[in-house]
């Protein structure tokens, strides 16, 4: 559908490729930015990695908050993947030219993944909501069945509702500039070449900003609003302690997820003297999250911790 997509605009403009410049304002020593970028995109996928195979292997971690966790780290894995290999061949071998339909295809991705990710934490939001709120309820309601649900949903809704996005990208006519101030493919970055008006597409954007991203922080504030309000309620300072412990890890990713998206949203929106500050951001939403989610939970998690420790073959007494 895609690479049709990308056909049709090619017959009809003189643009047959994009060029991705890299990072605005920096390209003569760019290429020193690989090596960090290398190492987050290695510690991503080995993390995430890491996190599957202990949730595989630990008997005690068959329970939806760590299924969860795993899609999580698929997730994670997959947005990764779909920026890091481009950008490592722009700054390593200077490879900065993308065809339309491998661009927009990219689009596509970054925007299922971006969702999905949101979705997942929509879905933790929940898990944690009945484990406090209705704990005596919850084997009845979060069961696998939920999880697999859940899964299906999120993946079905941000599938189909990010599909307009890479469709009137290729729809507009991109008739003689195709050098890109970026490392991706962003929606604004390509629409903002065409010669034709792009109205619709920041439009639809915006709307998709607003139904998905901001449902979702909806519902997961509402969830710890329930939450804050379940726990202020416990007479036991310790109960009420552990049951915040346990939500700790999942607000400091929601947190730094969320935050970045907005910031992102307002340094693109506003006309920045430094280019290269939303493109950098950019750059790291899609790869710091990979990397950070795994550790944040392994840090903050007993049971996580455990399995760590039994791969890595070390002793674990007192952890």
């Amino acid at each position: 559908m895609l690479q049709d997509l990308g056909h049709s605009n090619i017959s009809k403009s003189q643009v047959s490729e994009f060029i991705l410049l890299g990072f605005p304002g920096i390209h003569t020593w760019q290429h020193w930015l690989s090596l960090p970028l290398a190492l987050l995109y290695l510690l991503a996928l080995t993390a995430n990695i890491l996190i599957l195979i202990i949730i595989k292997q630990e008997a005690t971690l068959h329970q939806p908050m760590y299924y969860f966790l795993g899609i999580l780290a698929v997730v994670d894995m997959g947005l990764a993947t779909t920026i890091m290999p481009k950008i490592l061949a722009i700054l390593w071998f200077s490879a900065k030219a993308i065809s339309l339909p491998e661009c927009f295809a990219q689009m596509y991705v970054i925007h299922c993944f971006v969702g999905m990710e949101s979705g997942i934490f929509v879905c933790m939001a929940i898990d944690r909501y009945v484990a406090i709120c209705q704990p005596l309820r919850y084997p009845s309601i979060v069961t696998d069945s939920f999880v697999v649900k859940a899964t299906v949903f999120m993946a079905l809704r941000n599938s189909l509702a990010t599909i307009p996005v890479p469709m009137l990208a290729a729809q507009r006519h991109y008739c003689s500039k195709n050098q890109i101030e970026h490392c991706l493919c962003s929606n604004l970055g390509v629409t903002s070449l065409s010669c034709d008006d792009r109205t619709i597409n920041s439009i639809y954007q915006l709307f998709l900003a607003w139904t998905l991203m901001g449902s979702d922080l909806g519902l997961i504030f509402l969830s710890y609003v329930l939450i804050l309000h379940s726990v202020l309620k416990l007479n036991s300072a310790e109960a009420a302690s552990k049951a915040l412990s346990t939500c700790t890890s999942h607000l400091i990713l929601i947190l730094f997820f969320y935050t970045v998206v907005i910031v992102i949203s307002i340094t693109h929106s506003a006309t920045m003297t430094l280019p290269l500050i939303p493109v950098l951001l950019n750059v790291l939403h899609n790869v710091i999250p990979p990397a950070l989610n795994p550790m944040v939970y392994a840090l903050k998690n007993k049971e996580l911790r455990q399995g760590f420790y039994k791969i890595l073959k070390l002793d674990n007494k007192g952890n």
